[in-house]
This record gives structure tokens, sequence and C-alpha cells, in this order.
């Protein structure tokens, strides 16, 4: 009889996308945006030569051509902005040469679009004044008592998405700010959206200014650090130059024995 072969062991399968970086998937200029706006959702990568493709929940959106791709980036554009374009999105990359591997989706990116329900109200302590280091308190407030799950969200001008999201307890939440820094000065406001599809979101509230103003220690403190740095340099400058005097003094001298 013929000798049985040996079996191999097979090595275990990697998953397709094992070797690819999950792409990063922001909004510009906000993840937050009104009716008939325009919003570019920016999907990008590390690895070059690879096609994109958007995805609202599992539905395909766009799939951005190969020749637009080639630097790890793509730009989906959706414009005139209605209701139902909110909801979460996702994107992915595949490799254009074979096999074409594809990537793990990138995080999901909430899209909200405002409008569907009354503005809520938003309040700070202190009217927003506040000094670095402190805790800001802002507390959103819806206008109705429909008590449907919602989540609210708190805005700043500017940035690209919600500061932070919570759950409401009743028809109100609270954010804090902690350890605030003259950066977290700006202008602030809330809305609050539906929890699943179809995601819809109120108007924002009236924006509050946040003034957050440096610490007086901090001001001297720093001044003070300035002052002793500059003086230590000034210090090792003069030692310097007159070191240099001596040597030239010393090199100048008739005596055999220099300064010695």
């Amino acid at each position: 009889s013929t000798p049985s072969k040996k079996k191999e062991r097979k090595k275990p399968r990697k998953k397709e996308w094992d070797s690819l970086p999950k792409p990063s998937l922001r909004a510009w200029p906000s993840s937050v945006m009104p009716p008939k706006s325009n919003v570019t959702l920016q999907c990008q990568t590390s690895t070059k030569n690879v096609n994109f493709v958007l995805r609202k929940g599992s539905t395909f959106v766009e799939s951005v051509p190969s020749q637009a791709s080639t630097v790890g980036l793509a730009e989906f554009r959706l414009t005139d902005l209605k209701s139902f374009n909110a909801g979460q999105y996702t994107c992915e990359y595949y490799r254009r040469e074979r096999p074409h591997i594809t990537s793990q989706p990138s995080d999901v990116l909430l899209l909200l679009v405002t409008g569907d329900f009354p503005k809520p109200s938003l309040q700070a302590h202190r009217r927003g004044e506040a000094t670095a280091g402190d805790t800001v308190t802002l507390q959103c407030q819806r206008p109705d008592n429909n008590l449907a799950p919602v989540m609210f969200a708190l805005l700043k001008a500017g940035a690209a998405g919600p500061i932070q999201v919570q759950t409401p307890a009743g028809k109100e939440t609270d954010f804090s700010l902690r350890n605030v820094t003259v950066s977290d000065t700006g202008n602030y406001s809330c809305v609050y959206f539906l929890m699943k599809a179809p995601f819809w979101a109120s108007h924002p509230s009236d924006r509050l200014a946040v003034r957050v103003t440096a610490t007086p220690g901090a001001t001297s403190g720093d001044y003070t650090t300035g002052n002793l740095v500059r003086l230590g340099l000034a210090v090792i400058i003069v030692v310097i130059m007159g070191a240099l005097v001596v040597e030239a003094w010393c090199s100048q001298k008739e005596s055999p024995h220099g300064c010695a």
C-alpha cells in the first residue's frame, strides 16, 4: 500500500480586512446642519490607490471613482439637505488591484438636519462667565412635554460636530464643561433629536456666549517665569563675555607666565 501523505495543517486564514486600517469619516463644516444647506462627508485613510464607498445604515449611497481617490481621501457632497438625509453614515474602501480587499467600515457618523421640532432653551449659571479651571454647567431644556425617546446634543460654533451628547432627565439635561480653558470661550447652542430613524432633530436653541478668562495667578506666574529666564540668559552672556575679555588680556601680556 502506498504510504499515506501527511496532512498539512492549514494556517488560519486572516480576515480580508485585517491588513487594511479603518478609515475615518468626518463632516464639514458640521454634522449638525440646517435644511437646504450643503455638507461634505470626508473619508480618509493612509492607504493609497483605493476606491471609497459611502453607506447610510446598510444602504449603499455612493462610490467615488478611482481617479478621485489616489491620495487616500474621498469627499461625498450632500446638497440641499432634507430631513431624510439625516442618519448614520459609514465609509469603507477597497483596493483597486487584485485581490480587491475591503476595509472595515469607519466609525458611525450621525448626520442631523435640524428643524423638525421646536427649539429648546439653553442657560448657564453665572451668565456664562467663568475662570480657567472652573466647571461650566449648561442646561438644555426642550419646550414641550412630549417624552419621546430623544438625545440632547451640545454644539459650539465652529466645531465639526457635537461637543457632548446626552440622554435627558425628563425634559432637560445638564452639560458640564470641566476644567475649562480660555479656548472654551465661544458661542454654544443645543438641539434634541430622535434616538432612532428617522433621526429628526429640533431647531437649534438661541446661541449662548460663554467667556472664560485666565486666572490672575497664571498671568503673573508666566510673566515672572519669563523674567527669570531672561535674567538667566543675561548672566550667562555676561560670564561668557568676561571669560573672553580675560582670555584676550592674558594672551596680550608679555609675561612668560601669562595669567598663571
